[in-house]
């Protein structure tokens, strides 16, 4: 059923040089929806994007990865969530604090709030902090393309590691990318990730994997689970397309602390599964975003060298949905998302805003991914 605040059909208009029947009208902000599923509306709107959306090859000297797919086409998508008029606004990270849970492999930050401070002369009186520690490997936070790189062969321990033999997407080589120890990343920066507006797709691995419980650490996600996900939550008739953000909730987040006393959340986790990360990789995602703090699998030990990583895991590579998403696929990255909410309304798809900061040659970015979406959909 079609609710009241439906837009009329407007007259037909030229998209990607193919004549459309419109699907918004001229100044109209509330699309009709369907009570179950998804309206026919929205289904064409997809339709239209799927010619608008770049699918590559992308140019010689590429850095952006799958963010070459955002666009007009994605924005399409993007309009119908938009304008729905149940939508609401789901923030997806986590509050920064001093406090909450942090990585081991990240300088933990510090916030300092300095005293009110006034202007002479003037009646004005104003506030700020001051903040120490990795601000881009704490919290919610996205990978550069280039925060990962790969050698030929496995490094024994033995000596210094052969920089000079590290390759990144795109066969750059550690020359292109970070000729010296206090260099910036000259290529495959974060300043080079683009504005990310597009529609998100969540998965529900809590519910369908853990029977509503929370993932246990080591679990992992694979590709027939993801397919198995798309047709449970009612979304075979999208699946996952090119441009998307992949959200996937575990429940890995209620060990998420602030304050965080036991120590647990950074410890293990689960997470993707190799032939996952390649899967996204032939759907052409722009991003894949987890409730956990190293999108790979983790059990117990894992993370200190003290246990092996998850099976079929290829020699040399314990983190490999890293080194593929960021070396091979160019598909970023974002750790630590906030989705218990948007899990419990069921928000299976929604139009998912996503601004790294433009830190010239960063390896990543402290992000406030919001994603807008209608309930129960």
């Amino acid at each position: 059923m079609l609710n009241s605040h439906s837009c009329a059909l407007p007259a037909a208009f030229k998209v990607a040089g193919i004549w459309v029947v419109a699907m918004i009208a001229i100044g109209c902000m509330v699309f009709a929806t369907a009570a179950f599923g998804a309206s026919p509306r929205q289904k064409a709107m997809v339709e239209i994007s799927k010619q608008l959306v770049p699918s590559g090859p992308w140019m010689e000297g590429d850095q952006k990865g799958m963010a070459n797919t955002q666009g007009r086409g994605t924005w399409w998508r993007c309009s119908y969530h938009l304008g729905d008029s149940r939508a609401k606004v789901y923030e997806v990270s986590h509050l920064r604090t001093s406090t909450m849970s942090s990585s081991p492999f990240a300088a933990p930050l510090e916030y300092t709030f300095v005293p009110t401070k006034g202007v002479p002369f003037s009646r004005h009186a104003f506030n700020g902090e001051t903040v120490k520690g990795e601000t881009a490997g704490q919290g919610t936070q996205m990978d550069a393309i280039g925060h990962f790189g790969v050698l030929p062969d496995i490094w024994p321990m033995k000596g210094t590691i052969p920089y000079d033999k590290v390759t990144y997407y795109g066969g750059y080589t550690q020359k292109d990318v970070k000729p010296t120890p206090d260099s910036p990343l000259l290529k495959l920066g974060i300043e080079n990730a683009p504005p990310i507006i597009t529609t998100a797709v969540l998965l529900d691995a809590k519910a369908h994997l853990g029977k509503g419980k929370a993932m246990k650490a080591g679990a992992v996600i694979t590709a027939n689970d993801i397919e198995d996900m798309i047709k449970a939550q009612g979304l075979s008739w999208r699946g996952i397309l090119p441009g998307d953000v992949v959200y996937i909730y575990t429940g890995w987040s209620e060990n998420w602390a602030d304050p965080d006393t036991k120590k647990v959340y950074y410890t293990r986790g689960p997470g993707l599964c190799y032939d996952a990360a390649k899967y996204l990789e032939q759907k052409k995602v722009v991003m894949v975003a987890l409730d956990n703090p190293f999108t790979d699998p983790a059990a117990e030990g894992m993370i200190f060298g003290k246990a092996p990583p998850a099976k079929g895991t290829p020699p040399g590579l314990p983190f490999v949905v890293h080194h593929y998403n960021l070396t091979v696929a160019g598909i970023h990255q974002i750790q630590n998302a906030n989705l218990a909410a948007m899990a419990k309304d069921k928000v299976w798809t929604s139009c998912t805003i996503i601004l790294a900061l433009r830190v010239k040659g960063g390896a990543g970015s402290a992000v406030r991914p919001v994603a807008i979406g209608a309930p129960n959909q």
